[in-house]
């Protein structure tokens, strides 16, 4: 666990609430209520937070995302498309026994067209890699998961705007194409046990893990989903002070 997954993860928790509620009454309370709420789940070394100042500050960036959300909600106030199982899945390929699963953050309806809008929302102060797979797999998803189109995606970076970012949208035959090679070589790999891996010195995907088990990480709990939570003591620097450090 680190502060940006963990302040990821509980403003999508609120924004994800709001889905399951008739429009009128979306914004019935401020979103911070929630978001305090939420917050108690992941506060202290269960969040990654080494100390208050740290966690604060986190806290405080979320915070300020979800009165953006408040004050420019946009299609949060519109018809949502709710998905009823807890975790979408379809048969990516029956013959490959390989299923795609996954959530999407948001479904907005557009009844001009009898389509759907996929918003995912970001709170990371990073644009998203044009090359990455979400989309196309959040496409295949929602167009094998519920009956109507999907005519529109969009990624919204809610740490700095006041509206989605439309993205282009994915060829359906080549994304299904690309997303089966990749899932048939993780099939494999788990079938052999053997996980090669290109970079010669590890990739920063799986360092945190290899940290685990030479025993580096501490372990601070257990989540909602029963998984064993770590954190990786490094060295932190708080924005703005560059003459100390705070070492855990």
């Amino acid at each position: 666990m680190s502060p940006p997954l963990s302040l990821g993860q509980a403003v999508h928790e609120v924004v994800e609430s709001l889905s399951i509620l008739p429009t009128d009454k979306r914004f019935m309370k401020p979103l911070t209520e929630k978001y305090d709420e939420v917050w108690k789940k992941i506060s202290g070394k269960i969040g990654g937070y080494l100390n208050d100042k740290t966690e604060n500050r986190f806290k405080e960036r979320g915070r300020k995302m979800l009165v953006r959300l408040h004050d420019n909600p946009g299609p949060l106030t519109k018809l949502a498309v709710k998905i009823k199982a807890d975790l979408p899945y379809y048969w990516l390929s029956e013959d490959e026994n390989i299923i795609l699963c996954g959530k999407i953050d948001w479904l907005e309806y557009l009844p001009k067209k009898n389509g759907v809008h996929i918003i995912d929302f970001k709170t990371g102060k990073s644009d998203e890699n044009p090359k990455s797979l979400q989309l196309p797999i959040y496409y295949l998803l929602a167009s094998n998961t519920q009956k109507r189109k999907v005519v529109k995606m969009s990624y919204w970076y809610i740490a700095r705007n006041v509206k989605p970012t439309t993205q282009k949208m994915p060829d359906p035959r080549k994304a299904k194409i690309k997303i089966l090679k990749i899932a048939k070589e993780i099939k494999l790999a788990r079938s052999l046990e053997r996980f090669p891996c290109k970079h010669k010195t590890g990739c920063r995907a799986c360092r945190p893990y290899e940290k685990i088990l030479r025993g580096e990480a501490e372990l601070v709990g257990v989540n909602e989903f029963k998984q064993d939570v770590y954190i990786i003591p490094v060295k932190m620097i708080e924005k703005g002070d560059k003459k100390s450090v705070i070492l855990s």
